[in-house]
């Protein structure tokens, strides 16, 4: 197989930055006067932004506009990204193989665009990726495939030769039954590791792991 695009998420993928997202859902209820229910931040690992600002309405009563609920979420976030957020380990080489080999590369994350640009820009990566398609913007959230598809067809290559890269278990799971092939990167805020190795075509303890690519990665 030879790769000729690739979908990257961001947190937990290309960004070790899913500490913060361990307890955002429950600092910022608690900001605004709210006690969080147990196991919050669990029931939001698979929710876009604007999905969780509506569970925050429903579930809790919050009063304030879904618009207004995710900035304030993402003025908690914005500290990290554009200042302290770093790539994971082996990112920048493996950018630069792909560049090198004529691979097309985009994003698909749940965290809205500027936040990842202003890391991603910050740690010297942004130029890499053609575009970057987020789950506010597609509609859907990333246990759904439409995200992917949406990122496939902006770099028109042919699935089979286009992985996705993901740390979560519900993304790998909607880009598998989609066809993509995918390579799992293991992070340690993610709980579900055997299933994850069980369901993806190439398991990474991080992405400095190219010998173990070298299936997938262009010749």
């Amino acid at each position: 197989m030879r790769i000729r695009g690739a979908i990257f998420d961001a947190d937990g993928t290309l960004l070790d930055s899913m500490f913060i997202w361990d307890t955002i859902g429950e600092t910022y209820l608690r900001s605004i006067g709210y006690e969080p229910k147990e196991n919050l931040n669990e029931v939001f690992k698979n929710m876009s932004l604007r999905q969780a600002a509506r569970y925050y309405q429903t579930e809790y009563g919050v009063k304030l506009g879904i618009d207004e609920i995710m900035d304030g979420v993402n003025a908690m976030l914005e500290r990290y990204y554009c200042f302290e957020v770093p790539l994971k380990p082996g990112v920048e080489e493996l950018l630069k193989r792909f560049r090198a080999s004529g691979v097309k590369l985009c994003i698909a994350t749940a965290t809205d665009r500027y936040l990842v640009e202003a890391a991603l820009k910050r740690c010297k990566a942004l130029s890499y990726f053609g575009e970057i398609f987020t789950c506010n913007e597609v509609g859907h959230g990333k246990d759904e495939p439409d995200i992917f598809e949406a990122a496939l067809r902006f770099l028109g290559t042919e699935k089979s030769e286009t992985v996705v890269f993901d740390d979560a278990l519900y993304a790998i799971k909607a880009a598998k039954e989609a066809g993509f092939p995918v390579a799992a990167v293991c992070d340690s805020h993610e709980k579900n590791q055997e299933e994850i190795r069980v369901l993806s075509d190439v398991y990474l303890k991080d992405l400095a792991q190219l010998d173990k690519l070298q299936k997938l990665l262009p010749v």
